[in-house]
């Protein structure tokens, strides 16, 4: 259970990093804020805002639930949306790489590639870790409730 709440801490302090990085970027004055996602036609500006929103939700639910199931469900839920988006940018052939932290990457001198594959391996890590806990939670809750066979 130790290892389960610190992949939440871990998880919680990245989605509040990326949010905070998303709606600093969505108050910024790049171009880019101001271009039309490719999926949902939204401006990349009030994207940014409904989704360090969302991340910025989890990371309370993360905080202050009491159980375990819930905040790592929603960790599996957004990891699986981000997996899911970003096919879907393959598919529509979206080859620029991911503004997932908007204009801050450009600020902190970071080139948008790098960025790209450091929001990569933080996707890979929550997709990963909370598939893994959930498993791991079934797995519990499976040894510790009685088939209907041993009960008798």
């Amino acid at each position: 259970m130790k290892a389960a709440r610190l992949f939440l801490y871990s998880a919680s302090v990245l989605l509040l990093l990326t949010a905070v990085a998303k709606f600093v970027s969505s108050f910024g004055h790049g171009k880019i804020l101001l271009e039309r996602d490719p999926l949902t036609d939204l401006q990349f500006r009030d994207l940014f805002r409904i989704v360090g929103g969302i991340e910025t939700a989890i990371v309370l639910v993360c905080i202050f639930s009491k159980r375990i199931w819930l905040p790592v469900g929603l960790v599996a839920w957004l990891a699986t949306s981000f997996v899911v988006y970003r096919l879907g940018l393959l598919w529509v052939g979206y080859q620029k790489p991911c503004s997932c932290l908007g204009n801050l990457t450009d600020a902190l001198h970071i080139p948008p590639q790098t960025a790209d594959g450091a929001m990569k391996i933080i996707l890979d890590y929550l997709l990963v870790g909370s598939y893994a806990v959930l498993f791991w939670l079934w797995r519990q809750r499976k040894k510790s409730t009685p088939s209907p066979a041993s009960a008798q």
